[in-house]
């Protein structure tokens, strides 16, 4: 059976490095998803009926941090934080072509029959879709961007960069040359937010995962700093 160990754990909090391929919470399919899992690694500590309350979600070839809670209070409190923006997500994506500098991406996202994509900004079910960018690192026509994503709509990193040529490395469905089997190259490295019981701000990190070691050789120095 496949495992799930938390980075952090305490009463309001459980951090997760999802890893690429796996489902944030069960569907139809009966895969393995953090939600299910993460509650079979409280019951084997102990938790008679653990309570996990999902208040984000990472796509499934997405890999990087999820931060579930552990009681409705901490739902409420984390789900505030995310609603209002407060929370701060950082992320590593590896991008076909060359980018330099910094940038700001604004777009409209939108599920059109249940596929999200980019739409003018006056559609009626049109949300605002936000981030910020940094290029650390070019080499062989793909650069290392370090993402700061200020709104949370399905696919937006994947889909705000392939709307401008520059789809993630692996992710096919959005254009990309390159295959990764089930992952892409988007790794949620960092979050910060408010510890739901301490009202203390907390930084939470995860480790780049193996698959990452491709691109090591060619963006060395800028992800040594994540390793």
């Amino acid at each position: 059976m496949t495992r799930l160990s938390p980075l952090h754990i305490d009463e309001s909090l459980f951090v997760v490095n999802k890893p690429a391929g796996m489902l944030a919470q069960a569907d139809r399919t009966g895969d393995p998803d953090v939600v299910t899992l993460g509650k079979a690694w409280l019951r084997d500590q102990g938790a008679a009926t653990p309570f996990l309350g999902l208040v984000h979600r990472l796509d499934r070839p997405t890999s990087g941090l999820m931060v579930l809670a552990r009681s409705s209070d901490a739902a409420r409190s984390l789900s505030r934080q995310f609603r209002e923006r407060t929370v701060e997500k950082t992320y590593l994506a590896v991008v076909e072509g060359t980018l330099t500098g910094i940038g700001t991406w604004t777009d409209t996202v939108a599920k059109i029959d249940r596929q999200p994509q980019i739409v003018p900004a006056d559609h009626p079910e049109g949300a605002y879709a936000k981030l910020t960018w940094q290029a650390l690192a070019r080499a062989d026509e793909q650069t290392l961007l370090q993402i700061q994503l200020h709104t949370g709509r399905p696919h937006q990193i994947r889909l705000q960069s392939a709307e401008r040529g520059h789809p993630v490395v692996g992710d096919r469905r959005y254009g990309a040359v390159t295959a990764l089997n089930e992952a892409i190259a988007l790794h949620h490295v960092q979050v910060r937010c408010e510890h739901p019981a301490t009202h203390r701000g907390e930084t939470f990190a995860a480790p780049l995962p193996e698959y990452w070691s491709r691109f090591q050789a060619a963006f060395a120095t800028a992800l040594d700093r994540f390793a």
